[in-house]
């Protein structure tokens, strides 16, 4: 334990404190001996970036439980699945990157995982996907908070669902040798056209900028007033 306080810059007594509060996974332990590593020290490490970026104790040991309660990389992936989304290997810190102070919370953190956005290897958090990851950070940047985004994610989700089983479901019915694979992205292209074009309706059904939905525009005023 001395060893372990050294390596990481804190007394010993701060790290009892850190294992009495679950901020740190307990030791291996051989009989009497308890045995940290290199996971113990990563988390340690962590916690000092998290406690000065602002966050509390009590937050970071909100996250800690949350993140050690997320599935594990291999059951998220799906070993042998083909898929065309790269995930992403972050640290906590690097995560909290991504976003606005104060958006990387334990809720947010737990629906992420939840949603399986989010998995853990080791002391590491993988991000199912970079275009998610990414598309989720720039709406943040736009104002949009993240517990937000994350419902939505959960929304697109029942019907991305939806749409997958009926294409499935039309393939293997109808397509030549029912080769799904070969032919999902001819999916991917009439779900994206529809998407687009639904957008454009949406667009030219909003009201004028400036003026309040069901209100008519001023008229001009009269020549000579």
């Amino acid at each position: 334990m001395a060893e372990l306080a050294k390596e990481a810059g804190i007394t010993v007594r701060t790290l009892r404190f850190y294992r009495e509060r679950g901020l740190i996974p307990p030791p291996r332990r051989e009989g009497r001996i308890a045995w940290y590593d290199t996971q113990h020290l990563a988390r340690l490490r962590t916690i000092a970036a998290l406690l000065e970026r602002g966050h509390t104790l009590s937050g970071i040991a909100d996250l800690a439980a949350a993140f050690d309660s997320g599935r594990d990389v291999g059951e998220m992936l799906g070993l042998g699945e083909p898929t065309e989304e790269t995930p992403v290997r972050l640290t906590p810190e690097a995560l909290a990157d991504y976003f606005e102070d104060g958006e990387v919370t334990p809720e947010n953190l737990a629906a992420a995982l939840d949603l399986g956005y989010l998995a853990t290897d080791g002391e590491e958090i993988v991000h199912i996907s970079r275009r998610l990851l990414d598309v989720s950070s720039a709406l943040v940047k736009e104002g949009v908070p993240l517990a937000a985004v994350l419902a939505a994610g959960r929304e697109v989700r029942i019907h991305a669902e939806a749409l997958a089983a009926l294409f499935t479901d039309l393939l293997r019915t109808h397509a030549t040798g029912g080769d799904i694979a070969r032919l999902r992205p001819l999916a991917k292209s009439v779900v994206d056209a529809e998407l687009s074009m639904a957008l454009d309706r949406r667009l030219r059904e909003e009201p004028a900028a400036g003026g309040s939905q069901g209100e008519p525009a001023p008229e001009p005023p009269d020549e000579g007033d």
